[in-house]
Protein backbone atom coordinates (compact mmCIF):
# COMPACT_ATOMS: atom_id res chain seq x y z
CA UNK A 1 0.00 0.00 0.00
CA UNK A 2 1.54 3.32 -1.09
CA UNK A 3 1.44 6.60 0.83
CA UNK A 4 -1.63 7.84 -1.06
CA UNK A 5 -3.60 4.70 -0.22
CA UNK A 6 -2.63 4.99 3.45
CA UNK A 7 -3.82 8.61 3.53
CA UNK A 8 -7.09 7.65 1.84
CA UNK A 9 -7.69 4.85 4.32
CA UNK A 10 -7.04 7.12 7.29
CA UNK A 11 -9.29 9.80 5.80
CA UNK A 12 -12.15 7.34 5.33
CA UNK A 13 -11.97 6.47 9.02
CA UNK A 14 -12.92 10.09 9.79
CA UNK A 15 -15.35 10.72 6.92
CA UNK A 16 -18.59 10.15 8.85
CA UNK A 17 -17.72 12.67 11.56
CA UNK A 18 -16.42 15.20 9.05
CA UNK A 19 -19.59 14.96 6.98
CA UNK A 20 -21.72 15.37 10.10
CA UNK A 21 -19.77 18.53 11.02
CA UNK A 22 -20.12 19.88 7.49
CA UNK A 23 -23.82 19.09 7.22
CA UNK A 24 -24.75 20.58 10.58
CA UNK A 25 -22.75 23.70 9.76
CA UNK A 26 -24.03 24.17 6.21
CA UNK A 27 -27.49 22.60 6.33
CA UNK A 28 -26.96 21.14 2.86
CA UNK A 29 -25.98 17.57 2.03
CA UNK A 30 -24.56 18.56 -1.36
CA UNK A 31 -22.49 21.40 0.10
CA UNK A 32 -21.31 19.07 2.85
CA UNK A 33 -20.04 16.70 0.14
CA UNK A 34 -18.20 19.62 -1.51
CA UNK A 35 -16.58 20.51 1.82
CA UNK A 36 -15.49 16.90 2.35
CA UNK A 37 -13.98 16.77 -1.13
CA UNK A 38 -12.03 19.97 -0.53
CA UNK A 39 -10.80 18.60 2.81
CA UNK A 40 -9.54 15.44 1.12
CA UNK A 41 -7.75 17.48 -1.56
CA UNK A 42 -5.95 19.47 1.14
CA UNK A 43 -4.92 16.28 2.92
CA UNK A 44 -3.67 14.77 -0.34
CA UNK A 45 -1.35 17.76 -0.75
CA UNK A 46 0.02 17.37 2.79
CA UNK A 47 2.50 14.93 4.25
CA UNK A 48 0.33 12.79 6.61
CA UNK A 49 3.41 11.97 8.66
CA UNK A 50 3.69 15.61 9.67
CA UNK A 51 0.19 15.58 11.22
CA UNK A 52 0.25 14.57 14.87
CA UNK A 53 -3.54 14.47 15.41
CA UNK A 54 -5.20 13.64 12.11
CA UNK A 55 -8.75 13.79 13.46
CA UNK A 56 -8.23 17.24 14.91
CA UNK A 57 -6.43 18.43 11.77
CA UNK A 58 -9.24 17.25 9.50
CA UNK A 59 -11.92 18.80 11.73
CA UNK A 60 -10.08 22.12 11.63
CA UNK A 61 -9.76 21.98 7.84
CA UNK A 62 -13.38 21.05 7.16
CA UNK A 63 -14.53 23.74 9.62
CA UNK A 64 -12.47 26.39 7.81
CA UNK A 65 -13.85 25.25 4.47
CA UNK A 66 -17.40 25.45 5.83
CA UNK A 67 -16.76 28.91 7.29
CA UNK A 68 -15.56 30.13 3.89
CA UNK A 69 -18.66 28.67 2.26
CA UNK A 70 -20.96 30.33 4.79
CA UNK A 71 -19.26 33.68 4.28
CA UNK A 72 -19.50 33.33 0.51
CA UNK A 73 -23.18 32.45 0.83
CA UNK A 74 -23.86 35.63 2.81
CA UNK A 75 -22.03 37.72 0.24
CA UNK A 76 -24.31 36.35 -2.48
CA UNK A 77 -27.78 36.30 -0.88
CA UNK A 78 -30.25 34.01 -2.63
CA UNK A 79 -32.92 33.87 0.04
CA UNK A 80 -33.11 31.75 3.13
CA UNK A 81 -30.96 28.62 2.96
CA UNK A 82 -33.18 25.93 4.39
CA UNK A 83 -31.96 22.42 5.21
CA UNK A 84 -31.55 20.22 2.15
CA UNK A 85 -33.54 16.98 2.27
CA UNK A 86 -31.93 13.70 3.24
CA UNK A 87 -34.50 11.03 2.44
CA UNK A 88 -35.17 8.05 4.66
CA UNK A 89 -37.78 5.35 4.46
CA UNK A 90 -39.67 3.54 7.17
CA UNK A 91 -37.37 0.53 6.82
CA UNK A 92 -34.25 2.51 7.66
CA UNK A 93 -31.45 4.40 5.91
CA UNK A 94 -28.17 3.52 4.33
CA UNK A 95 -25.01 3.71 6.49
CA UNK A 96 -23.78 6.99 5.01
CA UNK A 97 -27.09 8.74 5.66
CA UNK A 98 -27.21 7.21 9.15
CA UNK A 99 -23.81 8.70 9.93
CA UNK A 100 -24.94 12.04 8.54
CA UNK A 101 -28.00 12.13 10.78
CA UNK A 102 -26.46 10.56 13.87
CA UNK A 103 -25.59 13.90 15.44
CA UNK A 104 -28.41 15.79 13.73
CA UNK A 105 -29.87 18.82 15.44
CA UNK A 106 -32.89 18.76 13.16
CA UNK A 107 -34.25 21.02 10.43
CA UNK A 108 -36.01 23.44 12.79
CA UNK A 109 -32.74 24.30 14.51
CA UNK A 110 -30.91 24.49 11.19
CA UNK A 111 -33.39 27.15 10.11
CA UNK A 112 -32.63 29.16 13.26
CA UNK A 113 -28.89 28.72 12.79
CA UNK A 114 -29.19 30.24 9.32
CA UNK A 115 -29.96 33.60 10.93
CA UNK A 116 -26.63 33.61 12.80
CA UNK A 117 -23.38 35.11 11.61
CA UNK A 118 -21.08 32.44 10.11
CA UNK A 119 -18.58 32.54 13.00
CA UNK A 120 -21.38 32.24 15.58
CA UNK A 121 -22.92 29.30 13.79
CA UNK A 122 -19.62 27.50 13.42
CA UNK A 123 -18.62 28.08 17.05
CA UNK A 124 -21.95 26.74 18.29
CA UNK A 125 -21.90 23.64 16.08
CA UNK A 126 -18.28 22.76 16.83
CA UNK A 127 -18.47 23.24 20.59
CA UNK A 128 -22.02 22.27 21.51
CA UNK A 129 -22.40 19.38 19.07
CA UNK A 130 -18.89 18.05 18.59
CA UNK A 131 -17.12 19.11 21.81
CA UNK A 132 -14.33 20.97 20.01
CA UNK A 133 -12.38 23.07 22.59
CA UNK A 134 -12.64 26.84 22.37
CA UNK A 135 -8.87 27.07 21.97
CA UNK A 136 -9.19 25.14 18.70
CA UNK A 137 -12.30 27.05 17.59
CA UNK A 138 -10.46 30.32 18.18
CA UNK A 139 -7.81 29.35 15.63
CA UNK A 140 -10.47 28.47 13.05
CA UNK A 141 -12.49 31.69 13.38
CA UNK A 142 -9.50 33.97 13.96
CA UNK A 143 -10.57 35.12 17.43
CA UNK A 144 -9.34 34.69 20.99
CA UNK A 145 -10.64 31.69 22.98
CA UNK A 146 -12.73 34.08 25.09
CA UNK A 147 -14.23 35.61 21.95
CA UNK A 148 -14.94 32.15 20.52
CA UNK A 149 -16.75 31.27 23.76
CA UNK A 150 -18.86 34.43 23.39
CA UNK A 151 -19.74 33.50 19.81
CA UNK A 152 -21.07 30.14 20.93
CA UNK A 153 -22.87 31.71 23.88
CA UNK A 154 -24.69 34.23 21.67
CA UNK A 155 -25.71 31.47 19.30
CA UNK A 156 -26.91 29.31 22.19
CA UNK A 157 -29.19 32.08 23.43
CA UNK A 158 -30.75 32.38 19.97
CA UNK A 159 -31.58 28.71 19.72
CA UNK A 160 -32.82 28.13 23.25
CA UNK A 161 -36.26 26.58 23.25
CA UNK A 162 -35.93 24.95 19.83
CA UNK A 163 -36.54 21.21 20.04
CA UNK A 164 -33.21 19.47 19.45
CA UNK A 165 -34.68 16.31 17.96
CA UNK A 166 -37.86 16.98 15.94
CA UNK A 167 -38.50 13.29 15.39
CA UNK A 168 -39.39 12.78 19.07
CA UNK A 169 -43.03 13.61 18.20
CA UNK A 170 -43.20 12.29 14.66
CA UNK A 171 -46.88 11.38 14.94
CA UNK A 172 -47.73 15.03 15.63
CA UNK A 173 -45.59 16.18 12.73
CA UNK A 174 -47.27 13.75 10.36
CA UNK A 175 -50.68 14.93 11.54
CA UNK A 176 -49.76 18.56 10.85
CA UNK A 177 -48.34 17.70 7.43
CA UNK A 178 -51.50 15.71 6.69
CA UNK A 179 -53.68 18.66 7.67
CA UNK A 180 -51.75 20.87 5.27
CA UNK A 181 -52.17 18.43 2.38
CA UNK A 182 -55.88 17.92 3.09
CA UNK A 183 -56.51 21.66 3.28
CA UNK A 184 -54.60 22.22 0.05
CA UNK A 185 -56.55 19.50 -1.79
CA UNK A 186 -59.86 20.91 -0.53
CA UNK A 187 -58.94 24.49 -1.37
CA UNK A 188 -59.43 25.48 2.28
CA UNK A 189 -57.47 28.73 2.40
CA UNK A 190 -58.46 29.44 6.01
CA UNK A 191 -57.24 26.04 7.24
CA UNK A 192 -53.93 26.58 5.48
CA UNK A 193 -53.46 29.94 7.17
CA UNK A 194 -54.16 28.30 10.53
CA UNK A 195 -51.37 25.76 10.12
CA UNK A 196 -48.74 27.96 8.43
CA UNK A 197 -46.41 30.21 10.39
CA UNK A 198 -46.93 33.86 9.30
CA UNK A 199 -43.33 33.98 8.06
CA UNK A 200 -43.30 30.49 6.51
CA UNK A 201 -40.76 30.06 3.69
CA UNK A 202 -40.76 27.71 0.73
CA UNK A 203 -37.51 26.73 -0.97
CA UNK A 204 -37.52 25.13 -4.38
CA UNK A 205 -34.35 23.31 -5.44
CA UNK A 206 -32.19 25.35 -3.09
CA UNK A 207 -33.58 28.85 -3.69
CA UNK A 208 -36.34 30.60 -1.80
CA UNK A 209 -39.45 30.67 -3.97
CA UNK A 210 -42.05 32.33 -1.76
CA UNK A 211 -42.44 33.61 1.79
CA UNK A 212 -45.46 34.42 3.96
CA UNK A 213 -48.51 32.36 4.90
CA UNK A 214 -50.92 33.94 2.39
CA UNK A 215 -48.48 33.58 -0.50
CA UNK A 216 -47.66 29.97 0.37
CA UNK A 217 -51.33 29.06 0.81
CA UNK A 218 -52.08 30.55 -2.61
CA UNK A 219 -49.38 28.39 -4.20
CA UNK A 220 -50.56 25.22 -2.47
CA UNK A 221 -53.66 24.58 -4.57
CA UNK A 222 -52.17 24.00 -8.06
CA UNK A 223 -49.34 21.98 -6.50
CA UNK A 224 -51.64 19.41 -4.95
CA UNK A 225 -53.82 19.15 -8.04
CA UNK A 226 -50.76 18.01 -10.00
CA UNK A 227 -49.83 15.42 -7.41
CA UNK A 228 -52.12 12.42 -7.79
CA UNK A 229 -50.39 10.38 -5.08
CA UNK A 230 -48.49 11.30 -1.93
CA UNK A 231 -46.14 8.78 -0.33
CA UNK A 232 -45.06 9.26 3.31
CA UNK A 233 -41.36 9.66 4.03
CA UNK A 234 -38.94 10.72 6.69
CA UNK A 235 -36.91 13.69 5.47
CA UNK A 236 -34.09 14.86 7.71
CA UNK A 237 -35.71 12.67 10.34
CA UNK A 238 -38.93 14.71 10.17
CA UNK A 239 -42.28 14.34 8.42
CA UNK A 240 -42.37 14.66 4.65
CA UNK A 241 -43.89 13.21 1.51
CA UNK A 242 -42.98 12.27 -2.03
CA UNK A 243 -45.54 13.38 -4.61
CA UNK A 244 -46.15 11.27 -7.68
CA UNK A 245 -48.08 11.51 -10.94
CA UNK A 246 -48.95 8.48 -13.08
CA UNK A 247 -47.01 6.30 -10.65
CA UNK A 248 -43.81 8.33 -11.08
CA UNK A 249 -42.25 10.29 -8.18
CA UNK A 250 -41.88 13.92 -9.17
CA UNK A 251 -41.21 15.97 -6.02
CA UNK A 252 -39.93 15.63 -2.46
CA UNK A 253 -41.68 17.80 0.10
CA UNK A 254 -39.99 18.32 3.47
CA UNK A 255 -41.85 20.07 6.29
CA UNK A 256 -40.08 21.96 9.07
CA UNK A 257 -42.51 22.16 11.99
CA UNK A 258 -42.19 23.95 15.32
CA UNK A 259 -45.01 23.70 17.79
CA UNK A 260 -48.21 23.48 15.76
CA UNK A 261 -47.01 25.55 12.80
CA UNK A 262 -45.22 24.77 9.57
CA UNK A 263 -42.32 27.22 9.41
CA UNK A 264 -40.71 25.97 6.19
CA UNK A 265 -41.43 23.74 3.22
CA UNK A 266 -38.54 22.44 1.15
CA UNK A 267 -39.34 21.10 -2.32
CA UNK A 268 -36.99 19.43 -4.76
CA UNK A 269 -37.37 17.67 -8.08
CA UNK A 270 -33.64 17.06 -8.34
CA UNK A 271 -33.20 13.70 -10.13
CA UNK A 272 -30.61 12.51 -7.61
CA UNK A 273 -32.98 13.02 -4.69
CA UNK A 274 -35.88 11.51 -6.62
CA UNK A 275 -33.78 8.42 -7.26
CA UNK A 276 -33.01 8.16 -3.55
CA UNK A 277 -36.70 8.52 -2.71
CA UNK A 278 -37.60 5.81 -5.16
CA UNK A 279 -35.23 3.37 -3.52
CA UNK A 280 -35.95 4.33 0.08
CA UNK A 281 -39.68 4.81 -0.02
CA UNK A 282 -41.35 3.14 -2.98
CA UNK A 283 -39.59 -0.11 -2.19
CA UNK A 284 -41.10 -0.31 1.29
Amino acid sequence: MDEHDVAAERFEAHRARLRAVAYQTLGSASEADDAIQETWLRLSRTDPGSIENLGGWLTTVVARVCLNMLQSRREQPVGMHLPEPVVTGADGIDPEQEALLADSIGPALLVILHTLAPAERLAFVLHDMFAVPFDDIAVIVGRSPAAARQLASRARRRVQGVTAVPGTDLARQRAIAGTFLTAARNGDFGALLEILDPDVAVRSNGAEAVRGAAAVAGRAFPFTRIAQVTLPALINGAAGVVTAADGRPITLVAFTITGTKIVAIDLTDDPRHIAEADLAILGR
